[in-house]
């Protein structure tokens, strides 16, 4: 008996040894193979990239994995007690692999066998960490076994704060969110530090199945495992069993947050800055590089703009009648589905979808679009209102011309009718305002024209309308509104306010073609100066200067302007023929208001990587002891401003002070008031009327706008720059400029002030009604002759003296110079 025992025991020996043998072959085989876990020191995942308003407010996120990384530290305990209850309650005593854990997930697995139950796993965080971070998903021996060597040296490289920071960043929670912070963002719209007990454990339960505990459609489910993870952390002595059976009563409490952008009206302007991000540094850096981006929007003037353009291009539709109802639906019977189903624009909350359900001579019964949970679902509750004959007038003529022009409600709608409506009154009023999306549209920015940044720009009626930005990417004739810089051009060589040009009929032959280009409205006034010309846009005035001046300056002007890359030096570019955008004219604008310095106009202030430092920063200007360590009764530091000149400062005051006269007397007068407060601008208007623009600013602020149809067609008769334009510029900028302080436009030194004849541009007589004061360079002045720049190539001198009281005059008192 003792040499059998011996015999199988020595049988057993060599067995085991074969065995050890075999598994220390297999497992130098299997680790030999292994990723090299050192990358977990230079983990940099992909990130979220976020974009800031002016005034620190989120506007928008970019990412294909919505991820916020957050270290440890930042972490609260309780957070981390739900997932350590969740996951790998021993997390904190283990070398990497919970043997504990592993035997109990053995012993149910066999317990289960054949059960057809999914098997129980035992993998602890750290061996999720190395399966995620450096091996493949299969349910394979060979990566289990890989996963528990790599996690025997992860926890000998790394402490357990780190392995834990690295497995909450990188889990993946559905919504397309990953890592705690983007998943209390997305689950909660909170931050890491405001979860409760009960929401923490809510993120806690996600890892173990998404797709199964989704809020929505496993709300059940969710409760349920929710209410698990609850009862681990009081078993685990991290929560009180009355804190606990406190936070299993509560709901899951989940609004998820919408993936547009936080801040209210700023679509249009956080597609521009996305694209300029793309341009800059690429699609991979946007959606994982993890930008912090600091915008220049402000927020206020944001609101500002897009309601000054929404009523412009509204009041300007409703003129032109009803396009007709948005869709047609069975009304009869249940109506909230089919309503419900209607995309609606997100953007314009003021207005509501409904349907019409009955019509009368005075009223028209509406039902109202009702809400969607967030599985879909429909609201079961109805809500009516009533829409008065009084608040759909406009409606009553239609805008296609389909149906002739009703009296009242009838005819103009009719049940089943699916048409927008704003509220009238409080909350508690049923009683609404017939809408409807404008066909035409327009975009409108504003800048501040010392340092080139875009306060506010709105691309159009509404982005979920149209996401096309009509404020940067419309290519679009500024019309008239070029005016100024062909003025600007003669003013720097030689010209003065005072000069007189002939406003008269002319006629441009070039390779056979004969160009006869008119006047709005077809008449002219002679010799005129040039205040003249600007205030009363007057088209052949300006074809003569740019003619005497040459176009081949104003192209260069207008190159140097920025308003376009290229120009063609013909007379029909003076009149604003080339295409441009809205950006670009307001910063050419922006030029002469800051008194000639160059700008570069921008969306973004500053940007910095996922570490905090900054890699762009707009402001290029220089401050001298800016950063000075103490004061030692210094002078105040001095802000370096290395910008180029582009335009002389006493042209820039000059042309400002004509643009005034616009406002004051000529095309736009009457249409901007701001209180007293200086203001310069010029309306703009195309052929056939396609097209209505003004641009105009204070000392402090830069508008300008068009509107005008996506394709181009006459806006009809009345539809210029002064009439449609003008009034949303004022409505815009009386907005904007009610908080800011008072200045004034500012003369420069040693200009002359003179007053001259409005009519001749020669000095002034003592008590002459008929004056105006002037800017002068020096060694300028009023002329002491009345001359006119381009007569003789127009009409002789008989003519000029039956169209033209005041050259009349000059050859009746001898002035000399007239001919």
């Amino acid at each position: 008996m003792v040499r059998l025992f011996g015999y199988f025991f020595g049988m057993a020996c060599v067995l085991f040894l074969v065995a050890a043998a075999g598994v220390a072959i297999y497992l130098a085989n299997v680790a030999k193979d292994l990723p090299d876990y050192a990358v977990l020191n230079s983990y940099a995942p992909p990130v979220t990239t976020r974009v800031h308003a002016g005034n620190g407010a989120l506007m928008a996120e970019y990412a294909k994995e919505k991820r916020l990384f957050l270290p440890i530290q930042a972490v609260p305990d309780r957070v981390k007690a739900a997932f350590l209850s969740a996951e790998d309650k021993n997390f904190y005593n283990h070398p990497g692999v919970d043997l504990t854990g592993l035997g109990r997930a053995i012993l149910v697995n066999l317990q289960n066998f054949g059960s057809g139950r999914r098997p129980v796993g035992a993998s602890t965080i750290t061996q999720q960490v190395a399966k995620n971070f450096l091996l493949s998903s299969d349910q394979t021996i060979d990566r289990k076994i890989k996963e528990a060597i790599l996690s025997f040296r992860i926890e000998q490289a790394y402490s357990k704060d780190k392995i834990l920071e690295l497995y909450l960043n990188e889990i993946f929670f559905g919504l397309n969110s990953y890592g705690i912070a983007g998943a209390a963002l997305t689950y909660f719209n909170k931050s890491v530090t405001e979860l409760t007990v009960a929401e923490a454990a809510y993120l806690a339960s996600l890892p173990k199945g998404p797709a199964n505990y989704h809020p929505f459609r496993h709300p059940e489910a969710a409760l349920e495992r929710r209410n698990w993870v609850i009862d681990r952390m009081v078993e685990n002595g991290y929560v009180s069993q009355p804190d606990g059976e406190e936070a299993k009563k509560q709901p899951l409490g989940v609004t998820a947050r919408t993936t547009g952008p936080s801040l209210f009206a700023s679509d249009f302007f956080a597609e521009a800055v996305r694209r300029q991000l793309i341009d800059q540094y690429g699609e991979k850096v946007l959606y994982e590089g993890g930008l912090s981006v600091r915008t220049s929007l402000d927020p206020q003037m944001q609101l500002a703009a897009r309601k000054a353009l929404q009523d412009g291009l509204v009041t300007y539709d409703e003129r032109r009648g009803f396009h007709g109802p948005i869709k047609q639906i069975d009304a009869s019977g249940d109506w909230g589905k089919a309503l419900a189903d209607i995309p609606a624009l997100s953007d314009v909350p003021e207005w509501r979808l409904a349907v019409v359900l009955a019509v009368s001579d005075s009223t028209v019964d509406i039902g109202l679009q009702p809400a969607k949970d967030g599985s879909g679902k429909v609201a079961a509750d109805r809500q009516r209102g009533t829409i008065d004959a009084k608040n759909m007038q406009w409606a009553f003529r239609s805008a296609d011309g389909a149906r002739k022009t009703t009296k009242s409600p009838v005819g103009a709608v009719s049940p089943g009718d699916v048409v927008y409506v704003a509220k009238l009154g409080d909350d508690a009023s049923t009683s609404y305002r017939l809408q409807q999306p404008p066909k035409v549209q327009g975009g409108l920015v504003a800048m501040d024209p010392k340092t080139g940044r875009v306060l506010a720009m709105v691309g159009g009626f509404s982005y979920a309308q149209s996401e096309f930005n009509r404020a940067t990417q419309a290519m679009r004739q500024p019309g008239s509104s070029f005016k100024p810089f062909v003025y600007a051009a003669a003013m720097d060589n030689g010209y003065t306010p005072a000069s007189v040009i002939m406003d008269a009929p002319i006629e441009i032959v070039s390779g056979g073609q004969v160009w006869r280009p008119e006047n709005y409205g077809g008449e002219s006034g002679g010799p005129s100066t040039l205040r003249s010309g600007i205030e009363h846009s007057r088209n052949l005035m300006t074809v003569r200067l740019a003619n005497d001046l040459g176009m081949n300056i104003v192209a260069e002007y207008a190159e140097r302007f920025g308003i376009y890359d290229h120009m063609m030096p013909v007379l029909s570019m003076s009149l604003g023929a080339g295409d441009t955008t809205v950006l670009r004219m307001v910063s050419a604008y922006s030029v002469i208001a800051n008194g000639g310095k160059q700008i570069k106009p921008t969306l973004i202030d500053r940007i910095q990587d996922r570490y905090g430092k900054t890699i762009f920063r707009h402001e290029e200007r220089l401050c001298e002891g800016c950063n000075a360590g103490d004061w030692q009764n210094q002078e105040e530091p001095n802000i370096v401003d290395n910008r180029e000149t582009v335009l002389d400062p006493m042209t820039a005051y000059q042309i400002t002070s004509m643009m005034q006269g616009v406002i004051q007397r000529g095309t736009a007068a009457g249409k901007v008031d701001l209180g007293g407060r200086d203001v310069a601008g010029k309306t703009g208007t195309t052929n056939d009327e396609k097209d209505a623009w003004f641009v105009g600013f204070t000392p402090d602020l830069v508008a300008g706008l068009y509107m005008g149809f996506d394709t181009p067609a006459p806006l009809g008769r009345g539809g210029t720059g002064g009439v449609l334009s003008a009034p949303i510029f004022n409505e815009f900028m009386q907005a904007a400029v009610k908080d800011m302080p008072e200045s004034k436009f500012v003369i420069p030194s040693g200009m002359n002030l003179i007053s001259i004849d409005r009519k001749t541009g020669m000095a002034a007589g003592e008590g002459d009604p008929n004056t105006i004061v002037e800017a002068f360079k020096p060694g300028t002045g009023p002329a002491d002759s009345f001359s006119v720049i381009g007569m003789d190539s127009t009409m002789a001198p008989e003519e000029i003296l039956k169209t033209s009281p005041q050259a009349n005059q000059a050859v009746q008192t001898g002035t000399p110079g007239l001919f």
